[in-house]
């Protein structure tokens, strides 16, 4: 059985672990081994995701085993992004061995269903272009909206495919 559960800040390290677990693997074949390390510093040191939490109104949800409290992943996400009645999700990652067990999906949901509570009639997030997880999201009801390229610093850029999924109340 998995349990998801929000994050505080006390669980930031766990999410940082993760992170540093799965980005080596996702994005082994995409990004050059200083953009992974760069982005992992910029994104997942304990400073930038009090950050997030704190001040970018991002909620962080922990999937994990109900009976060995094993973390399996985690998503993060925005209500009203930019203003606008859609939930944004900036992160989901999953320990490489728990991908294709359904966690993902519980993931989204969840994060779906607090967004229809949220009174949010729209998920958006982005993901690089040649990341094999644009399969998953369309399986789950995204559909590419638009590009966007991002300059990360460090002469680095984050090439991304913008999806969407539309929500029911």
């Amino acid at each position: 059985m998995i349990t998801i559960t929000e994050a505080t800040e006390h669980d930031l390290s766990i999410i940082r672990d993760i992170a540093y677990q799965t980005w080596p693997i996702t994005f082994g074949e995409i990004l050059s081994p200083s953009q992974i390390s760069y982005m992992l510093e910029m994104m997942y040191s304990l400073d930038a995701l009090k950050t997030q939490i704190t001040t970018q109104n991002h909620v962080f949800l922990l999937a994990r085993s109900s009976n060995t409290k094993e973390h399996f992943g985690y998503v993060s996400y925005e209500f009203d992004y930019k203003g606008q009645p859609r939930t944004k999700i900036h992160k989901i990652y999953l320990l490489p061995a728990s991908q294709g067990k359904g966690v993902g999906r519980l993931l989204i949901d969840k994060a779906a269903g607090l967004a229809v509570d949220h009174k949010n009639g729209q998920l958006l997030l982005n993901v690089n272009r040649h990341n094999k997880a644009v399969q998953f999201y369309e399986r789950l009801g995204f559909s590419i909206i638009g590009n966007e390229t991002i300059d990360i610093g460090d002469g680095f850029l984050m090439d991304d495919f913008v999806m969407e999924k539309p929500l029911s109340p």
